[in-house]
């Protein structure tokens, strides 16, 4: 969607108003420095660089997710091991895969091989993952891995599975340029033919193959989109869903960078069919499962409890802008990156025949909360500021107004009022501006607000807005819009004020969930 004034460069039009995991396992002492950031209820990497997120399977009662992780920022690294029974608590395990000299392990995906068919025996995890053969980039191919260990330690193939002929044909240096994308291998089986099907992202189009072994692969016809603007594929995401009419769909997602037009550099995704030979999209233009900066790499895997009908998800809170910076946390707890709240999918049909998907944070994170704080409701016509501080919390709220121009809530807010994240609708945007905490040392500057598609006629909003340390990822309505950023918060960022512009608006349904203990 184009507008005049870029969705993401509008500087907010404020009067006075807006003016005014680690997860479960052995914390390092390091990491509990008395001016800790590290985030109370998100996935985090005990220390260095977390990088792409790669899709989960379930074995033995859990979750194990695997995510690319090295020692220094954006450097090359191995994928290491964590595990979860209900997607908030993860419990780290080290390295499961590691990096060669000139042989890095870039990322890949998953599977559970239930039926032998690879003949590493029944129930084998199977890895597929990307590395630069003899460490040349043009060579990017995919690498065959097994564990009979649960998925702790696993061995490979030496030689690739799927073969980068492109690269391995490339003589020209635009040819070779072209070459080097060919990454990100995702799998899923189809039951309807029997066989496994993978995607691989391309520069400009997203390459299928099927198996029936996960060794022998054949090229099927390429995806392609007319909108060369949304950019290359990368970390590309497959995956056959029943929508909430009872109705199939095959949904085929990737992270893309779509800067260049005005859209986002997150998760974009098409509903279609895939027929055996090729996926055929409803609509060519794609939707967005995130408006924020910050959701990149983003991977879903079925539902343990409802694995026809859910789907859980969960993306990397970085973005390739800036990816390469320090961050506060590289000083105070000597690790970069977290991973986003994971969430729960549902595909649900809309008018017109349209099938888009819903977010919701997973229900388990509910009962991490140490408390719950209800508020009377507000009219505010100006600023007002709520009697509460804190740093990791979910704020849900409604808002309702009839002439107001502009109005929200800041989050992170100083006690003198400058520094802050402001969360509101405006005109056709649902914005997130992260500009007024900007960091000196650490500035995300320009890439500051975000901004979502909301009716410019909409009078009311009902919002859940989850701060944690260094984040704020807001869900809207019924989760049919999501905005996911990195924020720098410092210590004394821990208040919460509501704002108008342009006439009243009611503030009702105030309740605040704190989480005061890191999971």
């Amino acid at each position: 969607m184009m507008h005049e004034i870029s969705r993401r460069s509008l500087f907010q039009i404020a009067g006075v108003g807006a003016l005014g995991l680690y997860a479960a396992g052995a914390l390092p002492a390091a990491a509990r420095a008395q001016n800790s950031q590290r985030a109370l209820y998100h996935m985090t990497p005990p220390k260095g660089w977390l990088c792409d997120p790669q899709r989960p399977v379930y074995l033995n009662g859990t979750y194990h997710l695997y995510y690319l992780h090295s020692g220094v920022n954006n450097g090359n690294g191995d994928w290491d091991h964590a595990t979860t029974a209900d997607g908030v608590s993860f419990t780290h395990h080290g390295v499961a895969i590691a990096q060669k000299p000139d042989f890095p392990v870039w990322t890949g995906s998953t599977v559970i091989d239930e039926d032998d068919t690879a003949g590493f025996g029944p129930g084998t995890l199977i890895a597929l993952a990307t590395q630069p053969t003899d460490g040349i980039r043009k060579y990017q191919e995919q690498y065959l891995y097994w564990s009979t260990d649960g998925g702790y330690t696993f061995q490979g193939l030496p030689d690739p599975v799927i073969v980068n002929t492109d690269g391995r044909s490339a003589t020209t240096q635009a040819e070779i340029e072209n070459a080097e994308w060919c990454r990100d291998p995702k799998i899923h089986w189809d039951s309807a033919r029997n066989e496994w099907v993978c995607v691989i992202g391309r520069a400009r189009y997203a390459a299928f193959y099927t198996s029936t072994n996960l060794r022998d692969w054949q090229l099927k016809r390429n995806f392609d989109f007319p909108n060369h603007d949304l950019g290359g594929i990368e970390c590309p995401d497959l995956f056959e869903m029943t929508a909430d009419d009872g109705t199939k769909h095959w949904v085929l997602g990737a992270s893309m960078d779509a800067y260049s037009v005005d859209l986002p550099m997150t998760y974009a995704y098409w509903t279609g069919e895939w027929d055996g030979e090729q996926f055929n999209a409803d609509d060519l233009e794609p939707q967005w499962l995130d408006w924020g900066w910050d959701w990149y790499g983003a991977v879903s895997w079925p539902s343990a409890q409802n694995p026809e009908t859910r789907r859980l998800a969960i993306g990397w809170m970085n973005n390739w802008k800036y990816a390469n910076r320090d961050v506060p946390t590289d000083a105070t707890d000597h690790y970069n990156g977290q991973n986003s709240i994971v969430r729960e999918l549902e595909l649900s049909a809309q008018a017109g025949g349209k099938y888009s998907l819903l977010s919701s944070p997973v229900s388990a994170l509910s009962s991490y909360a140490t408390s719950t704080v209800p508020f009377e409701d507000q009219n505010v016509d100006g600023s007002f500021v709520l009697p509460w501080n804190g740093r990791a919390y979910e704020l849900e709220l409604d808002i309702s107004w009839d002439s107001a121009a502009n109005v929200g809530v800041s989050v992170g807010r100083s006690a003198d009022g400058k520094r802050h994240t402001n969360i509101g609708k405006y005109g056709s945007d649902l914005y997130v501006d992260r500009g007024p905490s900007d960091l000196d040392g650490y500035s995300l500057s320009p890439y500051s607000r975000a901004a979502a598609p909301i009716d410019a006629g909409a009078r009311s909003v009902h919002l859940r807005i989850f701060v944690d340390m260094q984040s704020v990822e807001v869900f809207v309505n019924d989760g049919h819009t999501v905005i996911s950023q990195q924020v720098h918060f410092t210590e004394g960022d821990t208040g919460i004020s509501f704002y108008t512009d342009g006439g009243p608006a009611t503030f009702s349904g105030i309740s605040i969930k704190e989480f005061a203990e890191r999971i």
